[in-house]
């Protein structure tokens, strides 16, 4: 227990934060119709976690580092749990979201901290062992996540997604309260509050504006005003930041071509991977009248060969430049998503399952690899600062990919079906659209824009790949040895410490 207790408690909290990224996917029919949600609250569903997540991220690192990292990691798994217990309790789509929210801020001081205090605990040898276990549990999070979605939806109900998470809670803060010790980073520094609120007002704003953007056209006075919010917030950002003298994110990095394309490749990654997931999990079972065990069970052929090819390139391709990997990911991930967009009215799931594997070919590339790319091409005295950025940038990449896909998926079949039919068909109103529209129709629409969302995925996959490419090099530090995608192994400890 005093030597792999430690481990087992971080990897809990972890397994909880990122299961619920995915677990939700499959249960958003079932929530949908007990909760008379729209597609827009659907997307909230999603986004509200995932922004909150990014949003605060690097700030609730900077925190943990001078409060103490044990005890804004336990905060955080209290806070995680109370507002599971809120979700599961909801009765309205409003407390949902904003529960989700909540959920969101725990996730962000857990996920900030987890790294940190197993690099206090383990040297050596045991640091790279249990980094490897971590990462495995990682990757499992998101592989088991639709699959329990769609067993605890079908079984117990949707609700249950969230009760699961408050027995693991209470180990998880039993276990790191009696096994990790308290770690701290070095003295003197100070939390950037106005560039968190800065950033986080960028990220709620710009992901506020698309969706509003599929319910009110992007020339609507809302659309324009959020974007417009979201644009002085990012400038008060980059002023913040380069005034401060302990700031979130130097801006400097930027000027780096291989860190900037990390980044943007980041960025891409999790929204063009996972983006339209929902959507196919609401096409599956509100149309194709699947369960949500088979809906779940329906994404597996993404989740095996993304396990698959990152256990071969980690035997194979060690070593290998990151450009490669993360741009060749990225392309793979793209053609996926164009080998996807082929649905009808008269298509079933299986016509998703070539896309499906191309996309999990690429997510086996690209995921073991962006983080220590990103550490490879900054100095070490940054790697803190980087590690966080791209973790940072995946989760906002995740959550502007659901607004878009939901977007552009709205937008496409409005002009198919009357407006605000398809919120109502997300909603649990697919029965009574049925009494003016004929299931072809109503399948041949929805179809359609998933097609379209799928494309505009596609599309951004590939100029993300090409772009990476392009932008990211070999780096001093890899010709030393400390290659692009190994540095996580190493270098990912230090990844939420400030540089």
């Amino acid at each position: 227990m005093r030597k792999w207790g430690p481990l087992t408690a971080i990897c809990l909290g972890t397994f909880m934060l990122l299961l619920d990224v995915t677990i939700v996917v499959v249960a958003l029919p079932d929530m949908a119709r007990a909760l008379h949600a729209s597609l827009g609250d659907l997307q909230w569903v999603v986004d509200g976690y995932a922004l909150a997540l990014a949003a605060l991220l690097l700030g609730a690192g900077a925190a943990a580092d001078v409060l103490g990292r044990r005890r804004v990691h336990v905060a955080g798994v209290v806070l995680f749990a109370a507002a599971s217990l809120l979700c599961g309790l909801a009765g309205g789509p409003g407390t949902l979201v904003a529960a989700r929210a909540v959920q969101g801020v725990g996730a962000a001081a857990m996920f900030a901290t987890t790294l940190p205090l197993l690099g206090s605990v383990y040297q050596g040898r045991q640091r790279s062992a249990a980094l490897g276990v971590w990462g495995a549990v990682s990757g499992g999070a998101a592989a088991v996540g639709p699959v329990l979605g769609g067993l605890l939806t079908e079984g117990p109900g949707w609700r249950w997604i969230f009760f699961v998470n408050l027995p693991v809670s209470v180990a998880s803060v039993w276990l790191t309260l009696r096994v990790v010790p308290e770690s701290r980073g070095r003295r003197g520094l100070r939390v950037d509050w106005l560039g968190t609120a800065a950033f986080a007002a960028f990220a709620g704003g710009a992901t506020y504006a698309v969706v509003r953007a599929g319910e009110d056209g992007w020339g609507s006075a809302a659309s324009l005003g959020a974007f417009a919010a979201a644009a002085l917030a990012l400038v008060c950002f980059v002023l913040v930041e380069r005034r401060v003298a302990h700031p979130l994110l130097d801006l400097s990095l930027l000027r780096r071509p291989a860190f900037l394309g990390v980044m943007a490749g980041a960025l891409a990654f999790n929204g063009v991977a996972f983006g339209v997931t929902p959507y196919l999990s609401l096409w599956m079972q509100t149309l194709l009248g699947m369960s949500p065990v088979r809906g779940g069970l329906a994404l597996l052929p993404m989740t095996v060969a993304a396990m698959v090819v990152a256990i071969l390139a980690g035997r194979l391709l060690h070593g290998a430049p990151a450009r490669l990997t993360i741009g060749g990911g990225l392309l793979l991930i793209g053609a996926g998503c164009l080998g996807q967009a082929v649905l009808g009215a008269g298509s079933t799931w299986t016509a998703l399952v070539p896309g499906l594997v191309l996309v999990g070919a690429g997510t086996g590339l690209v995921s073991p690899t962006v983080a220590g790319a990103a550490l490879a091409a900054v100095p070490p005295e940054r790697s803190g600062m980087a590690g966080g950025a791209v973790n940072t940038v995946r989760q906002l990449g995740y959550a502007l990919g659901v607004a878009v896909a939901g977007t552009v998926l709205t937008s496409r079949m409005e002009h198919t079906l009357p407006h605000g039919a398809s919120h109502t068909l997300a909603g649990g109103g697919a029965g009574a659209l049925r009494g003016a529209y004929s299931a072809h129709a109503l399948r041949a629409a929805f179809a359609s824009g998933l097609d379209a969302a799928l494309v505009v995925a596609g599309c951004v996959g590939l100029a993300a790949g090409v772009l990476v490419l392009a932008l990211v090099r070999p780096s001093r530090r890899a010709a030393e040895g400390v290659t692009d995608s190994g540095a996580a192994t190493l270098s990912e400890v230090k990844a939420a410490r400030r540089g």
